[in-house]
């Protein structure tokens, strides 16, 4: 389909791509990873023809046709609706439309028979390219995306960038190209629309080429991986997870082999140190040095995953309720948000905020942090909190003239030079990095000393608004292990599935103008919510009490009877409960028996599937091990 041979692009003296190769088949669903500044973007600029190679070939077939989403659409504008925008990826069926619709003005006053054929073959080339359903079309695309019928009368050039570009996806879909080429999809997205796009992309037919930092969605979609690093395209058969997988095969594999060659290389050095100053033996000690000098180093394997190496600190704990909202109601001219909604965050939560745009997450985050105050009821910071609200917005409170450390210094006076390069360090900025001005910085870079600026502040709550935005894989993986080791509590929106469901333990979203709460992890809130759509009354959610409600006291004989009931039925669940774990651990066990034996290390299919087996027995017995904790509190508050 399409074949990249020995590709070189050079920028001044870099050369990004060094002799590149890379072949991509019909119906690939390729995710294109690394590192920011690898050059992702501008390989597929390269594909389409914007750039070109300062050597080497991107051969394809003549009639190959290729929809390219790009950043750069965000500018677009139109004073068109976004029907007839989308609509215009039907070029062939929008030509014959105005042709016809200049014919049947025509025959107003001529009725020539001339005139009649040439109308009746473009209605039926018309009919054949399916014209007169191009608008049921693009509205169903455009409602996938997010809009509903009154957004879809509106001009392009009311929305804003976001939105445009959602607009731009619809119309490439539309294309139905042999290829799509898609830089960064989901950004600007919602989780329902990001959602419908995976199903969409999954039934394409054609081929597709993806760049993003959204692991799940890679791993929903892709069926290739192909990494660009070093200047080289390496390619893995199998989504992200198949690609981290098999990726460190092949560094344990390397690993091993420099391991070996440093051994050898010392031997041989030994020798030749021994036997140099002997005459008899001059001869030999010149041919191992020679056999050296042309001997191919195998390198050593590169980190590409750095770890947080340093801990987040507060001078004071908060109290048990961080921030306790009541009768919350909150309206606009033509949205209710909230109405009599109430929920609480508690000490050591770690609460992923979640839903559509426009359903109320940020508003509700806003409350959550005090900088809304325009609402009914109340919303009271507990004892001893201290907070730190994060949002894209603050981006641009960053003093550009300022170099990224000294951007520190004056947010975080109380912490060493030594303490604040460790924090860049680990949001990747090394050496002489930290010297670098704010104002040459990425927006990516600038998300990056934002958030170490909210992570430095001597805070025990943190509310963040998208902090993943602009982040790549690197970046988000630190995020993330900066996080789980936060003993604070931390709130927090994001579309980023995978970085929530290894944050969140518990789940909010707005329902019914209600917060409602799921306590587990994302991924079991997904489960959970998928079933609940299938069957809404049997996994409706449980009811949450209000706080304090008042009830009529039983007699006292009465409640004694049921508390022993209930205590007897939850010993009963929690001895079941214990064999099940059991079962389980034994199964955990023999996985790990299995992982350690060395006749199946070579075998990769193998490998793969009891190593999928062993991660799936792990979070069975984590969510096994949660129900028994909560079960066991049940008991001890009725004892």
């Amino acid at each position: 389909m399409i074949a990249i041979n020995n590709l070189t692009f050079e920028i001044g003296a870099r050369a990004l791509y060094d002799e590149a190769n890379w072949h991509i088949k019909p119906g690939e669903k390729i995710g294109l990873i690394g590192a920011n500044g690898t050059g992702k973007t501008t390989l597929l600029k390269i594909i389409v023809g914007d750039y070109s190679p300062t050597s080497g070939t991107v051969s394809m077939a003549k009639d190959l046709t290729m929809g390219y989403l790009n950043q750069d659409l965000l500018s677009y504008s139109s004073d068109k609706n976004i029907v007839h925008v989308a609509m215009e990826a039907f070029e062939r069926q929008n030509q014959l439309h105005d042709e016809i619709e200049t014919l049947l003005k025509k025959l107003e006053t001529d009725y020539s028979e001339d005139l009649l054929n040439k109308l009746s073959d473009k209605q039926h080339e018309f009919e054949l390219l399916d014209g007169y359903n191009i608008e049921y079309k693009a509205r169903e695309i455009l409602a996938g995306l997010g809009f509903n019928d009154a957004e879809c009368q509106r001009k392009l050039s009311t929305f804003s960038g976001g939105w445009r570009m959602r607009v731009m996806l619809a119309k490439i879909l539309l294309q139905a190209p042999d290829i799509l080429l898609l830089d960064e999809p989901t950004n600007h997205l919602d989780l329902p629309s990001i959602q419908w796009l995976e199903d969409y992309l999954k039934a394409f037919n054609g081929a597709i080429i993806i760049v993003s930092h959204d692991r799940w969605f890679l791993d929903k979609v892709i069926n290739r991986t192909v990494e660009s690093r070093k200047g080289k395209l390496t390619v893995y058969a199998g989504n992200y997870s198949f690609y981290l997988e098999e990726k460190e095969l092949r560094a344990e594999i390397q690993r091993g082999e420099f391991k070996n060659q440093q051994s050898k290389i010392k031997q041989e050095e030994r020798l030749i140190e021994r036997f140099r100053a002997k005459a008899s033996k001059a001869k030999m000690a010149q041919s191992r040095i020679k056999m050296l000098d042309k001997m191919e180093r195998i390198d050593d394997v590169d980190d590409d995953n750095p770890e947080v190496n340093f801990s987040f600190k507060f001078s004071k704990q908060s109290g048990r309720h961080v921030v306790t909202m009541e009768h919350i109601t909150k309206k606009y001219p033509t949205i209710d948000i909230l109405d009599d909604a109430e929920a609480i965050i508690e000490k050591g939560d770690k609460i992923a905020l979640i839903g559509a745009n426009g359903k109320g997450k940020s508003t509700l985050l806003r409350i959550v942090a005090g900088a809304d105050t325009e609402f009914k009821g109340t919303s009271q910071t507990g004892h001893n909190v201290t907070q730190t609200f994060f949002a894209q917005h603050q981006l641009e409170s960053l003093h550009l003239e300022n170099q990224i450390l000294q951007e520190l210094q004056a947010f975080a006076p109380k912490h060493t030079d030594t303490e604040l390069r460790s924090i860049l360090g680990s949001f990747l900025f090394t050496g002489d990095d930290v010297f670098k001005k704010i104002k040459v910085l990425s927006g990516g870079e600038k998300s990056r000393v934002a958030l170490a600026k909210a992570l430095t502040a001597d805070a025990n709550f943190l509310v963040l608004d998208e902090p993943t935005n602009h982040l790549d894989m690197a970046s988000v993986n630190i995020l993330i292990q900066a996080l789980q080791q936060y003993e604070g509590t931390v709130i927090v929106v994001s579309h980023d599935r995978y970085f929530l469901d290894n944050v969140a333990n518990k789940i909010w979203f707005i329902e019914d103008q209600k917060i409602k709460q799921y306590p587990g992890t994302y991924a079991e809130y997904d489960e959970w919510n998928a079933k609940r759509k299938l069957e809404p009354k049997a996994a409706a959610p449980a009811p949450q009490p209000k706080k304090e409600e008042k009830k009529e006291a039983a007699p006292a004989k009465q409640q004694g009877d049921n508390k022993h009931q209930q205590l007897k039925k939850l010993n009963q669940d929690l001895a079941k409960l214990e064999e099940s774990i059991a079962a389980i651990e034994k199964d955990v066990k023999d996985l790990e028996t299995q992982l350690a034996d060395n006749t199946i290390f070579n075998q990769a299919d193998k490998m793969k599937q009891v190593n999928n087996n062993y991660q799936l027995k792990k979070m069975e017995l984590g969510a096994q091990q949660q129900r028994w904790e909560a079960l066991a509190e049940q008991i001890m508050e009725l004892e």
